[in-house]
Order: C-alpha cells, then sequence, then structure tokens
C-alpha cells in the first residue's frame, strides 16, 4: 500500500455550524437514477453507507420537491410519506458510521420530464432548444409562485423527519432557481424580473421559508452563477453572487455549495468568499492537489467530489494513504441496475 499522507489539508477537521467534521472532502449530490417510481430503494442503502466516514459530509442525490418536479421516473422524491420512510433506512446507515447527511431538493423547472407531469413550468415560455426535445413550458404567473415555496417547505420537513442532518436547496445548474437568476434568460416584466433583487426574489423566498421551517443551520444551497444557463451567461455574475450571499448571510444559512467553472480559477469563490459569512464548498471537476490548495489558500472551507467519490467509495482514506484511484465508467452512471456501477466500485480491502 502507498505511503500515508502528512499534512493534508483536505484530511483536516472542520466545525461547520454545529457539525464537527473529521475532514473536507464531501460528497456531493449525484444523480444516479435507481430510485425507481420515485421511490428511494434498499440498494441505495449500501451505495451511501459505503461512501459515509466518521465526521464525513454527504449531500445526497437531487431530490424531487414535489409530484410536478419530477426529473426522470427513477430519480427520488421527498413529498410523501412512503418516499419520506423509504428514505429512513438509507440515513440511519449514514449514521451509523458517524456520516452527517443532508438532502438535496430540486426542482428542475424547465428540464421536467415532460412524460412524467401535465405540463413543464418555467420562468417564461421560451422552448427548449437542447439536443433532448422538451415541449414549450408554461410560463408561471406569480400567483403560483408561493405553491413552489410551500413545495420546498414541505420537502424540507419531510427531509428533517426521514432523518437527514439539514437539506441544501438545488439553486443551480439550469434548474428552476438558476432560471429565475440569470438576466440572459429570466425576461419577466413582473417583480421576479429585471433587477437583481427582483430575479433573486423567488431564490429568497424559497430558501426564507425553508429556513423558518427546519432552522438556518439545516440549510445550504447549491450556487452555478458563473456558469452558462442554455449557453447563455449572466451579464454581471459578480454583482449577481455578491448580493445573492449578502442576503443569504442575513437568513443564517449555513453553507454555500458553488460549482466552480473551470476557466474562472477561483474568481467566483472570491465573490462569495467577500459577501458570505458561512462556509463555503468549492465544486467543479477537481482533484486532490487542487483540492489541497483551495483549502490551504482559504479559498474554500470544504471540497466537493463527485466522480472520484462516484468511483472511490473510500475516497478519504486514498487520499490519506495516496493509494490509486478507481476510473469511473460514464456509461453506467444513470443506468438502473441497482449494483453496476453503483455499489461494485471496490474500495482498498478489495483491491489490496
Amino acid at each position: 500500500m502507498a505511503a500515508k499522507s502528512t499534512s493534508v489539508p483536505l484530511l483536516t477537521p472542520y466545525k461547520m455550524g454545529s457539525f464537527e467534521l473529521s475532514h473536507r472532502v464531501v460528497m456531493p449530490p449525484m444523480t444516479r437514477n435507481r430510485s425507481y417510481n420515485n421511490t428511494p430503494q434498499p440498494h441505495a442503502i449500501e451505495y451511501y453507507s459505503q461512501r459515509a466516514t466518521n465526521g464525513g459530509f454527504l449531500i445526497s442525490e437531487s431530490t424531487s420537491a414535489s409530484d410536478i418536479s419530477k426529473g426522470s421516473p427513477n430519480m427520488p422524491g421527498i413529498w410523501t410519506e412512503d418516499q419520506t420512510e423509504a428514505w429512513k433506512p438509507i440515513v440511519e446507515s449514514v449514521h451509523g458510521k458517524g456520516g452527517i447527511f443532508f438532502c438535496q431538493l430540486w426542482h428542475p423547472g424547465r428540464l421536467t420530464d415532460s412524460s412524467l407531469n401535465n405540463f413543464l413550468i418555467a420562468w417564461n415560455a421560451v422552448p427548449d432548444d437542447s439536443e433532448y426535445f422538451r415541449p414549450t413550458p408554461k410560463q408561471l404567473n406569480a400567483i403560483e409562485l408561493p405553491f413552489i415555496v410551500n413545495d420546498f417547505r414541505i420537502a424540507a420537513r419531510n427531509a428533517i423527519k426521514a432523518g437527514f442532518d439539514g437539506v441544501e436547496i438545488n439553486s443551480a445548474n439550469s434548474y428552476i432557481i438558476d432560471q429565475f437568476l440569470n438576466d440572459q434568460f429570466n425576461d419577466r416584466t413582473d417583480e421576479y424580473g429585471g433587477s437583481i433583487e427582483n430575479r433573486c426574489r423567488l431564490a429568497l423566498e424559497i430558501i426564507g421559508a425553508v429556513v423558518d421551517e427546519i432552522g438556518a443551520d439545516r440549510v445550504g444551497v447549491k450556487l452555478s452563477l458563473f456558469s452558462e444557463v442554455y449557453g447563455k451567461k449572466d451579464s454581471n455574475p459578480e454583482a449577481l453572487a455578491t448580493y445573492l450571499a449578502s442576503e443569504l448571510t442575513k437568513l443564517g444559512v449555513l453553507y454555500l455549495h458553488v460549482f466552480e467553472p473551470r476557466e474562472e480559477h477561483h474568481d467566483c469563490l472570491k465573490s462569495f468568499r467577500m459577501a458570505f459569512e458561512g462556509t463555503v464548498i468549492a465544486s467543479g471537476g477537481y482533484n486532490k492537489t487542487k483540492g489541497d490548495e483551495t483549502i490551504a489558500e482559504s479559498y474554500a472551507d470544504l471540497v466537493s467530489f463527485g466522480r472520484l467519490f462516484l468511483a472511490n467509495p473510500d475516497l478519504p482514506k486514498r487520499f490519506e494513504v495516496n493509494a490509486p484511484l478507481n476510473k469511473h465508467d460514464r456509461s453506467s452512471f444513470y443506468r438502473n441496475d441497482p449494483v453496476v456501477g453503483y455499489t461494485d466500485y471496490p474500495s482498498l480491502e478489495v483491491v489490496y
């Protein structure tokens, strides 16, 4: 086995609110398409527990907040009692390993699978021109938005009932909240469009409702403000990040999970660092070397590793002993198989 590493920034302890983390290697949300009929399955117990460590921080795959926010038939939800109950043994398995587990809540908006819902909804009625055909969505009226806010509130309540330690609100990746934030795509003329304050209104209403429901110390937010939404980047992401981060600080949000486009070279993290007083988690194509540098230079407090964690269930241990990393198999990312590409990646005790 490789020699044990010393003085590794990623492996130093960190206190995130009331949570004592033993290391800074985060498992981020990763869609796996193995929750049949939108219900978490028993095979997820092994998947998540494999990746749990004592004092490690895990975030669940994107979980639908309501029956009109389904991304695919095999992505989990948490809007029903049955779904909430199905999550309980999964959460218990992570807690059994000493892990801290948040549930990521999402609403895909125009990226909803129209075969699963009666209609698509979005900030406007522009059709989707991506490679995956979707019908022209129905524009949301301002009077409909409180229902979406309430969906997130109920989903957060259910997540706590399921035993999760908190929730992450997915406000990134071109999903419904991100669609409102971007000034190159949000062309609304009401109180939810135009100025930065208006474009952030829905995000802050949703996050504020969740904070009121479960407490700010249990709420994180995922953002990708420096990335493109359907090929269009916000005209002033720095100003958007500064305003939104300041408002989230006022709400007392626990952390921001920031997706960093590779060409930004930490510039986007600086915008959040200056305005946000909580924990910052960096995300976006990181390896161990870049992660260590990011922590050492205080650009972020924690770093999430997607594909590396997917293929290496014992990733923190591999970082600790400088062990070789398993290669991920892209073809099995979204396969419905409960084992292949899901729970069959070997850990060190199997390899050595």
